[in-house]
């Protein structure tokens, strides 16, 4: 009894100074991560798990440590085990979760929220979290259903609001979607991706005057974002707001020499000339697009608006020039393919403006003027004595419209000149 009152004690002994020196490493990995020495929270929180394999706390703080490092796939295993030692926490759940989200296994973050909340239905956050791990993985429906969830739980939850947005411009809800943005707005008046998305609607219901208060608001709330100043001033010039817009981009040049500004400026000034017939501000336009499209760097756009300006001033050589280099700069800007078509036409150079119909068609996956396309293309064939190429187009105008007539004249004029061609004599044996 003696002895084995001795062992007893010896093995309680020894029970009390691992938990003890369990706690000091738990502490001592705590005090490391305040201090962001991560390696060596790491190795206290290792070996707290040596002593105390079935702690699901050291594994929580393990996988938090790993994750602020960024080895996800080590917080992925610890926030594992963490879970499966006790499940009554919602903790390792959530985390879970949260790395699955970052490494994109969307499918593995819904499981575990999912998870977190049949134990705990009452986090906001972990809805919202859900919501947004349904819309990564595609699935609209299921995140508006669990982010509306969140904002029944939490009503001032600013980025729900705005989440909810999201799901339901995509369901093509725009009313609602308005709505749900202006209250995200309302309760985060700085939460930028709400403003930009309720500008883009209000553009596409032509709501001009509401669309440029939300530009100002954007371009004064990230005054150094010189795409803010850009999308305002053209906002303006497509109210027709000239002088408006050539002082928002001004004011914005006096503070950076952004090409994108000079590009915009031409642009406004552009346009405003063909509006007004304006020779002053056509000549403004071509000096500040002119040294852009002369740069090695110059975007295609920027080389078409280039192209275009000399075009107006009556410079077909010019603009034939920078309109076809506007075709071949990547990323081309299909525009340029249709604008380098004309100009080509009008120089008598029928294939080239052949070919850029044909890049055109090949870059725009759905054209709601494909038909005269495909009649512009066959026309410009016969034109370059290529029958075959405008047989073809012909066919493919006549598969979206049947009954075109003009389609149905052409295809006709091309047999009858297939017809009256002379047949080829056959080489003599």
């Amino acid at each position: 009894m003696l002895v084995a009152a001795l062992v007893a004690v010896a093995l309680a002994n020894q029970i009390a100074v691992r938990q003890r020196d369990y706690r000091v490493l738990l502490m001592r990995g705590d005090a490391f991560l305040r201090e962001d020495d991560t390696f060596r929270a790491i190795e206290a929180y290792s070996g707290a798990i040596a002593l105390r394999p079935d702690s699901m706390l050291a594994y929580l703080r393990r996988g938090e440590t790993y994750r602020r490092r960024g080895e996800l796939e080590a917080a992925v295993h610890d926030f594992s085990r963490a879970a499966a030692l006790d499940s009554a926490p919602t903790r390792p759940l959530e985390e879970l979760g949260d790395v699955s989200y970052q490494l994109q296994r969307y499918d593995r973050a819904i499981t575990s929220y999912k998870r977190s909340l049949a134990l705990d239905d009452r986090p906001a956050r972990v809805y919202y979290k859900l919501a947004l791990a349904h819309y990564r993985a595609g699935d609209a429906p299921e995140a508006l259903a669990a982010v509306e969830q969140a904002v029944r739980l939490d009503a001032h939850m600013a980025d729900a609001h705005y989440l909810r947005g999201i799901c339901l411009r995509d369901q093509r809800r725009t009313a609602d979607a308005m709505k749900a943005f202006e209250r995200a707005i309302g309760l985060a008046p700085a939460l930028v991706p709400a403003r930009e998305e309720l500008a883009d609607l209000l553009a596409g219901l032509d709501r001009r005057s509401e669309e440029i208060e939300q530009l100002q608001l954007l371009a004064g709330l990230d005054r150094e974002h010189t795409a803010r100043h850009v999308a305002l001033g053209l906002a303006y010039a497509r109210t027709r707001r000239w002088d408006a817009a050539v002082l928002t981009l001004g004011s914005a040049l006096e503070r950076t020499r952004d090409p994108l500004l000079y590009q915009a400026l031409g642009q406004v000034w552009l346009e405003s000339a063909r509006a007004r017939d304006d020779r002053v501000e056509l000549r403004k336009a071509r000096e500040a697009l002119e040294p852009i499209a002369a740069s090695p760097g110059a975007a295609s756009q920027a080389l078409m608006l280039a192209g275009e300006a000399a075009l107006a001033d009556g410079d077909l050589d010019g603009a034939e020039r920078m309109l076809q280099l506007a075709t071949e700069r990547y990323p081309v800007d299909p525009a340029a393919m249709l604008v380098y078509a004309g100009v080509a036409e009008r120089r008598n150079h029928l294939d080239a403006a052949r070919r850029s119909l044909i890049q055109y068609e090949a870059l725009v996956s759905a054209d709601p003027e494909f038909v005269a396309r495909a009649a512009k293309i066959a026309a410009l064939s016969i034109r370059v004595n290529d029958p075959d190429a405008a047989n073809e187009w012909i066919k493919r105008g006549l598969d979206r419209d049947p009954q075109n007539a003009a389609l149905i004249a052409m295809g006709d004029r091309v047999k009858r000149a297939s017809a009256d061609r002379p047949p080829i004599a056959s080489p003599r044996p």
